[in-house]
């Protein structure tokens, strides 16, 4: 199977089909809900506060769900509109954008604690479009990001190099735009299991965080596999139940947003929805 960046530009690939398709299969949001866990550890936000994030490429939202089960505010920017769309059906709690990346991040200076980004970053090696140049665009994204977070913050892109000139590309592009850091390679001797994470740093080259499955975990994928257990082990509610829609609510009514009334049937499942 191809690529989906080798088949089309991603705001053309995810029409409202696809947007639609990506967002209800549950197997793509296990994965996507394991590499942002991955990614949020890779960041070493504070444990004792909330954090304000930029999630890159956030389409409909599923990153930035993780986020929200965090505790953590955030701003999501993404190139294709019908993700966006799925995104506001799903309400999220984040603030969306329509933004191409490659044209930079559009955020005053210190503006962020730390940002994400989950298999978007491989999209602009590509040249879309006569005028894209991807050294050119790659530099300008690094470089606006790196304004626009704050001297402390990291930003972590797990992404899919297809070569390692490709990531070399990368690499440079970031550490010419003032960046500390490199790759972190996840279980290198599974082919399933195999994951790509940029760390970057902006307060100092510090050394880059170890990898899973390099030592004694290596015939192990340490990834939990259902999303529901993660979330009991940090003692959140489960988004199926009624207790973790009426916390939503409640936050969504301190946030000005009106929400409907809650009654009996607040939270129950109905016969042949899913």
């Amino acid at each position: 199977m191809s690529r989906p960046e080798y088949l089309a530009p991603p705001e053309i690939f995810y029409n409202a089909e696809e947007a639609r398709k990506y967002t209800q299969n549950s197997r793509i949001i296990d994965i996507q809900v394991q590499m942002c866990e991955r990614a949020i550890e890779l960041l070493l936000l504070p444990e004792d506060s909330p954090c304000y994030l930029l999630d890159i490429g956030c389409g409909s939202g599923l990153s930035g769900s993780v986020l929200e089960d965090q505790g953590h505010y955030w701003v999501g920017l993404d190139i294709s509109t019908a993700m966006l769309d799925v995104a506001q059906e799903r309400e999220v709690e984040g603030d969306l954008m329509l933004a191409d990346m490659g044209q930079g991040c559009p955020f005053k200076a210190g503006s962020f604690d730390g940002a994400v980004s989950i298999s978007a970053l491989q999209w602009l090696c590509n040249a879309d479009k006569s005028s894209h140049k991807p050294v050119q665009r790659l530099y300008k994204f690094f470089s606006s990001l790196y304004a626009c977070l704050s001297r402390s913050a990291r930003a972590v892109f797990q992404f899919y190099p297809d070569n390692s000139e490709q990531m070399e590309l990368v690499t440079s592009q970031a550490m010419k735009a003032g960046f500390y850091g490199g790759v972190v390679v996840d279980f290198p001797h599974s082919t399933k299991a195999k994951k790509f994470f940029l760390v970057l740093m902006t307060g100092g080259n510090v050394p880059l965080p170890k990898a899973l499955g390099t030592g004694e975990d290596s015939q192990g994928v340490s990834y939990t596999a259902k999303r529901e257990k993660l979330k009991n082990q940090r003692g959140k509610p489960l988004k199926s139940v009624r207790t973790w829609i009426l916390e939503k609510k409640e936050r969504r009514k301190r946030q000005g947003k009106e929400v409907r009334h809650n009654s009996k049937y607040t939270g129950r499942k109905r016969s042949g929805k899913f």
